[in-house]
C-alpha cells in the first residue's frame, strides 16, 4: 500500500509544479468503489493531493487499488484524525475552501477556481458534516433537474474538479 502523506506534503506538491493548490478532502466517504473512483478522477485532473480521516472513513485497501486503476499509488494521500480541523490548517496556508452540497449558495460554475482550492466531498447520504461545513469558506451546488436531489460522492467531484481544470486552462 501506498504511504499515507501529510498536508504540508501536499502544497509542497503544488509549488514543486508551480501550481495553485488543488486539494480534494473527503470528509466520511465509506463506499470503497466512490474512494477509488475519486481517486482516478483526481489523478486524471492532476490534483496535488487528497486529504482523508484516519477514522470513520474508507482507507486504502484492495479494493480501493482495484477500482482506482493505479491511480491510489500516484496520487499523494494525507491522513488526518480530524477533517474541521485540516481545514483549519488548510485555510491558514491561504487556500479558499469551497464544499459541494446540495444546500450551495451558488452553482458550482460560479465560483473562482483559478485560486488556490480544496474542494471538500461529503459521505455518501449524510453529506458535509456541520462542522466542517461551517469551516468551509463557501459551500457550492450542481443543478438538479430530475426527483432524485444528489449525486454519487464520486461523481459530483468529478463535476466539481473538471470544472476547476477547464477554469485553470
Amino acid at each position: 500500500m501506498p504511504e499515507y502523506k501529510k498536508i504540508p506534503d501536499l502544497l509542497e506538491i503544488a509549488s514543486q509544479k508551480n501550481e495553485a493548490p488543488f486539494i480534494i478532502v473527503l470528509d466520511g466517504i465509506e463506499d470503497p468503489h466512490n474512494f477509488g473512483a475519486i481517486l482516478r478522477t483526481a489523478e486524471a485532473a492532476g490534483v496535488h493531493g487528497v486529504v482523508i480521516r484516519k477514522v470513520r472513513q474508507v482507507q486504502l485497501n484492495e479494493t480501493v487499488m482495484r477500482i482506482s486503476t493505479g491511480a491510489a499509488k500516484k496520487v499523494a494521500i494525507a491522513r488526518v484524525p480530524n477533517i474541521a480541523e485540516a481545514i483549519s490548517k488548510i485555510k491558514d496556508e491561504n487556500i479558499v475552501v469551497i464544499g459541494v452540497e446540495i444546500d450551495g449558495k451558488r452553482f458550482y460554475n460560479e465560483a473562482d477556481f483559478k485560486i488556490p482550492v480544496a474542494l471538500v466531498v461529503g459521505s455518501e447520504g449524510k453529506g458535509l458534516s456541520r462542522l466542517v461545513k461551517e469551516r468551509c469558506d463557501e459551500v457550492v451546488r450542481i443543478p438538479m433537474r430530475g426527483t432524485i436531489n444528489s449525486l454519487n460522492a464520486s461523481v459530483a467531484t468529478g463535476i466539481v474538479t473538471f470544472e476547476v481544470l477547464r477554469q485553470r486552462k
